[in-house]
This record gives C-alpha cells, sequence and structure tokens, in this order.
C-alpha cells in the first residue's frame, strides 16, 4: 500500500509556499501524483493544478479543482486535449492557461477556438510558450528536459511563429508569457538561473510589442534526494530571482510569476509498504518482496535510489539498534530489470514488512497493471 503522511505533506508544502510567496503562481504537477486525494491535499496548500492531460484534468477536477486553478501543458497534448480547452473556453469556463509546444499546436488549437465560438463570435484563450533554454541542467541525462536536444520546447525562432500561427495579439490564443522547465532532480541552480535569464530576455523582446505578454512559468525540478545527499533546497532557487529579475528593465520584466512543482511537494510524503515473500542467500543477502517495477518503476526505469527499512523482523517490530546487513532488494515482476538495490536492512523472512522511502511522487502515477497486478491502497495518515 501506498502510505501518505499529511504532516510531511504540510512541511514540504510550506517550504515551498515560503519561498515562493503570494503573489506567485504556484501550480501543483500532476504528473507527480495523480491519485485525487492527494491532489486534494495539496492544492487546499494554496497551489493550483498543473495538468498535461485531459486524464489529469478529470483527476483535479474530481479533486475539486476549478478550471480557474488549472493550467494544461505537455508535449503531447492530443486533438481531443485541444479540443477541450477550447470548449471549455467557449463555456466561459477556460483553465487558467495553455502551454503552446510547436506552431503547428498553435495552429491547432486557433482552429479549435474558432470552431468553439461558432457563429456567436470568437473565443480566445491564454496561452503560453513553452521555450527550451538549451541549457545543462545538473540532473541525470533522462531527466535534463531543458537541453537543447530535447523534445520539449521551442526555440526562439518558433516561438515566433507559435504567436503568428494563433493570430497574432489579437487572435484566438491571447499570448500572455513564457513557459519554462530545465529539468528534475536539478542537482544545483546554475542551469536553472541561465535558463531563466534566457526566458526573460524573450519574454521582455515580446513583452515590447504585445501588451498582454506578462507572464513566466519557471516550472519545478527541486531536488528530492535520498537524506543526507546535498541538495538545493527551493529557497535556494528563490534567491536567485531578485537579481536575474533586476537585470531586465522594469517595463519589460513580467508582472506575474508561476512555479510549477510536484515532486518537491510529495515525495517525502510517501512511503510504499510492502512484504517480504522470499528470504535467500545468493552469494549475499537477497529479499524479494511484494512490490516492485508496476508500483514504483524509478529504479529500474533510471536507477534512481530510494531507501527502504524494515518494519518487522522474524514477525516482530524492529528495535532500535537491530543488527543489519547489506541486502539485495528486488521486486515479484517477471523482469531482471525489477530490482530495488541494496540496502541495510536486519534478518527477514516471509511475511516481514519494509517500507521504501521518497514514494509520493511517481510511483502511483508511474503505475502499472503489467502482470496482472492490482493497483495498492492509497493511506492518508494525520
Amino acid at each position: 500500500m501506498y502510505v501518505t503522511d499529511r504532516a510531511a505533506l504540510d512541511a514540504a508544502c510550506a517550504a515551498v509556499r515560503d519561498a515562493f510567496p503570494d503573489p506567485i503562481v504556484r501550480q501543483f504537477s500532476v504528473k507527480a501524483n495523480d491519485v485525487p486525494a492527494i491532489i486534494r491535499e495539496v492544492t487546499s496548500r494554496g497551489f493550483g493544478a498543473n495538468v498535461v492531460s485531459r486524464g489529469e484534468w478529470a483527476a483535479a477536477r474530481r479533486a475539486g479543482v476549478s478550471n480557474a486553478r488549472i493550467t494544461l501543458e505537455g508535449v503531447g497534448k492530443t486533438p481531443a486535449d485541444l479540443r477541450a480547452a477550447a470548449r471549455a473556453a467557449a463555456r466561459g469556463d477556460p483553465p487558467l492557461w495553455v502551454a503552446i509546444e510547436s506552431p503547428e499546436e498553435a495552429e491547432a488549437l486557433a482552429t479549435a477556438l474558432r470552431r468553439a465560438g461558432g457563429p456567436s463570435g470568437e473565443v480566445r484563450l491564454d496561452v503560453l510558450y513553452r521555450l527550451n533554454p538549451d541549457v545543462a541542467p545538473e540532473t541525470l541525462a533522462n531527466l535534463a528536459v531543458g537541453a537543447g536536444s530535447s523534445k520539449f520546447g521551442m526555440t526562439e525562432t518558433e516561438i515566433g511563429a507559435a504567436i503568428t500561427a494563433g493570430g497574432g495579439p489579437d487572435g484566438p490564443l491571447r499570448p500572455r508569457g513564457i513557459h519554462l522547465h530545465v529539468g528534475s532532480q536539478l542537482g544545483a541552480v546554475d542551469a536553472w538561473r541561465d535558463a531563466v535569464r534566457k526566458a526573460l530576455a524573450v519574454a521582455a523582446l515580446w513583452r515590447g510589442s504585445i501588451v498582454s505578454f506578462d507572464t513566466l512559468d519557471i516550472g519545478g525540478g527541486f531536488p528530492v534526494l535520498p537524506v543526507g545527499q546535498p541538495a538545493p533546497s527551493p529557497e535556494r532557487f528563490a534567491r536567485e530571482l531578485p537579481e536575474v529579475l533586476d537585470s531586465v528593465p522594469v517595463d519589460r520584466r513580467p508582472t506575474r510569476l508561476a512555479i510549477e512543482p510536484g515532486r518537491a511537494l510529495v515525495a517525502r510524503a510517501g512511503w510504499l509498504v510492502a512484504r517480504v515473500l522470499h528470504a535467500r542467500d545468493r552469494g549475499g543477502r537477497q529479499v524479494v518482496i511484494d512490490a516492485g517495477m508496476t508500483e514504483l518503476i524509478r529504479p529500474a526505469l533510471y536507477g534512481a535510489i530510494h531507501p527502504i527499512v524494515a518494519l518487522t523482523t522474524h514477525g516482530r517490530p524492529v528495535r532500535p539498534g537491530a543488527e543489519v546487513e547489506p541486502t539485495r532488494v528486488e521486486g515479484p515482476i517477471c523482469e531482471s530489470t525489477d530490482s530495488l538495490g541494496t540496502h541495510d536492512l536486519p534478518q527477514l523472512r516471509r511475511g516481514d514488512l519494509v517500507a521504501i522511502a521518497d514514494a509520493g511522487a511517481y510511483a502511483a502515477s508511474f503505475s502499472s497493471r503489467y502482470n496482472g497486478r492490482p493497483r495498492p491502497r492509497q493511506i492518508l495518515l494525520g
């Protein structure tokens, strides 16, 4: 089962909220955890919802989040996703904004808006334009979405084409600013700061000719690493903002800033509790547990480390100071990559319980039914 600690959730949300206070727009990146109960918990703590599909949009609505607090982005928005945004705008209930990924997407959304308006007139929708900042984020290559070769975002030239494709300043797409996301699990602020500088420069250029161009969404990426590994805090990122903003003339600065953290809000608050199925000697201790890549794919996907602690040993609660040994922890799935690494654990046998840490982000939302496995229960504590 997945277990979420409300006290830890409170602390994480407060840390981000204090670093990026009002009037900064704070959006929870739903991809980190799309369970409606978790979305409800986070959005009740001063955050809106950032979604990348109609499925995540529906989960946010089930959690009680209004369209006025929902932003739609994502490199893979389908024609149906764009039509849904257009229909919401035609009803007078649009999302806060849609982030555009290409000139072609801008043209498709503009067409959907014109069709949604019907004979009664044109429907408009606020949009941001996602910039590919072409930086080298201090993170795993698979998480560096701000790299120049990444599939995400547009060049400055493509942003100009997207503005034109959306009808220009007075077209169906109302240009509101630049969207940026450098990557996840950022180990330093340098690439992020460089990317924000580039985004501010692009935004300032367009703000000179488009009055409505007033927004900069600087994304997320605030890291959550295993305890003991140094990582910059949300406050450390926030400290960079005054200086980079001061580098832009006052009349060209964005008047609305936004962030969209995901992992930083929910990762530490979540645990995945599992039961030991087999305890073996394979040239060292090895246990197979009943949770693996179908419940937490990050270790198999890109070698992510999630600390594991034992809750019981030989059927009894683990006492402080219990003797431990390096133990290889394997998952139950019929794939050799279903492994959770080596951890210091006491002697375990079938039926003992372990808890996998930092599982509040990219665990439940990444889960699958592979091998016909049921999805685990969700438990809220506190």
